[in-house]
């Protein structure tokens, strides 16, 4: 199984990756293989073709599993996640990966923003999202027993979708 961490923290080394990496390891029981910290990959965001971002578009395609973590930023992910998501063909883009939705904020208003805004998108792309978007506040996301329970919850979800031959017969929003 190849775990990748995707964070959309316009803030390089945030909370959020912190956060990513935590949620990887509780879900695999090991440290990711891959963090892409999507600030890092600049302007090459901005268009097609930049070699950096096509190879962490390869990386992420080439991983069992990814969580894809971001701030809430306006009731929503931040439009750099957003950048670096645009670089994937829809419908096949995260082919047999399975993505897990995680997003911190200020407070509970926005708990449930990983399941009706980056769950959507996440799916559209092709992604396996059997599991549901986890939401936390970001200056106690360590402690929180809720990232505790849903690694626990959803942990043997997660090894039953990498061991299956083909994980698209589980897309997001089934």
């Amino acid at each position: 199984m190849t775990v990748t961490v995707v964070v959309g923290n316009p803030k390089p080394a945030s909370r959020t990756l912190q956060a990513g990496r935590l949620l990887a390891e509780k879900l695999t029981g090991s440290a990711p293989h891959t963090v892409l910290d999507v600030v890092e990959l600049g302007p090459g965001l901005l268009g097609w073709g930049d070699e950096a971002v096509a190879a962490a578009v390869k990386t992420v395609q080439e991983s069992s599993v990814v969580v894809f973590a971001s701030p809430t930023f306006k009731a929503t992910y931040t439009g750099l996640l957003k950048l670096f998501l645009d670089q994937f063909a829809g419908g096949t883009g995260l082919q047999d990966v399975v993505a897990v939705p995680l997003m911190l904020g200020a407070g509970p208003a926005h708990a449930m923003a990983p399941d009706l805004l980056l769950k959507p998108v996440l799916s559209e792309l092709g992604g396996t999202c059997a599991l549901p978007g986890l939401y936390l506040i970001d200056e106690t996301f360590a402690e929180d027993p809720a990232l505790d329970a849903y690694a626990q919850r959803w942990a043997p979800v997660v090894a039953a979708l990498t061991a299956a031959p083909s994980r698209t017969a589980h897309p997001c929003g089934s």
